[in-house]
């Protein structure tokens, strides 16, 4: 016979598992658009590094400072999550990828084919394992996320300050420091994102989040990128 209890636990399991496959869900579509991301970035580098048409007009000219610079206007201005749909949440992710790939053109100027891949593969298994950490474990990584924006400051400060020192002792700190800081960012972020997912916010909003959220873990994945490759990359002789 059936209790109010038995009842009531029945129908809170049933609830969770639904609960459960929503949030799998949410997570598969986060990864899903970085890895679409991931992949127009790569594509939109790699042709423009291999068509001199283009690559000599931007990156031997000062236009290249308007294009090194493009991602960080692009988020500033193009992004504004309480005035989009997820469409069009979507489609200035994709649009964003592709100026980052402009930007990162140069990578395939500078180092061998060779170790790109390789730091990429190394890369993509960094991020993957932080990633499962920050999603399947249960401790608060809330408190460490102000040590982390602070971290990256200083990291986006001491690389502006670098553009003028050229200092190659101060870029290997910087690198080494902002591995940690990206690696860290990125089980924050993932934890952030599942926390933060709810059922009863609609398919609308939830579709927007996965954008948003896509977002902060694909441009931790692309600075984790650049910085390993300018400890471990193999330069063009």
């Amino acid at each position: 016979m059936n209790t109010p209890y038995a009842w009531q636990t029945t129908t809170a399991r049933a609830g969770s598992a639904v609960f459960d496959e929503g949030l799998r869900q949410h997570m598969l579509r986060v990864y899903n658009y970085i890895g679409i991301g991931l992949v127009v970035t790569g594509l939109v580098a790699f042709f423009v590094a291999s068509t001199p048409a283009l690559y000599v007009p931007i990156f031997q000219t000062p236009l290249k400072w308007v294009v090194m610079l493009a991602p960080l206007a692009f988020i500033f201005f193009s992004f504004r999550i309480d005035r989009m749909t997820a469409a069009s949440a979507r489609t200035a992710f994709f649009a964003f990828s592709a100026v980052m790939g402009l930007s990162l053109a140069s990578v395939f100027l500078v180092f061998t084919g060779a170790s790109i891949a390789r730091t990429f593969f190394i890369t993509a298994a960094m991020f993957g394992a932080t990633s499962l950490y920050g999603y399947t474990t249960k401790r608060d990584l809330s408190k460490f996320g102000s040590f982390l924006i602070m971290g990256l400051i200083g990291i986006v400060i001491a690389s502006l300050v670098n553009i003028f020192l050229a200092s190659s002792a101060l870029q290997f700190a910087i690198s080494i420091i902002g591995v940690l800081v990206f690696t860290g960012l990125t089980a924050y972020d993932t934890q952030s994102i599942k926390e933060r997912y709810a059922e009863g916010y609609g398919h609308e909003a939830n579709n927007k989040m996965a954008v948003f959220g896509a977002l902060s873990l694909y441009l931790n994945f692309i600075n984790l990128f650049q910085l390993l490759l300018s400890l471990t990359g193999q330069r063009e002789e």
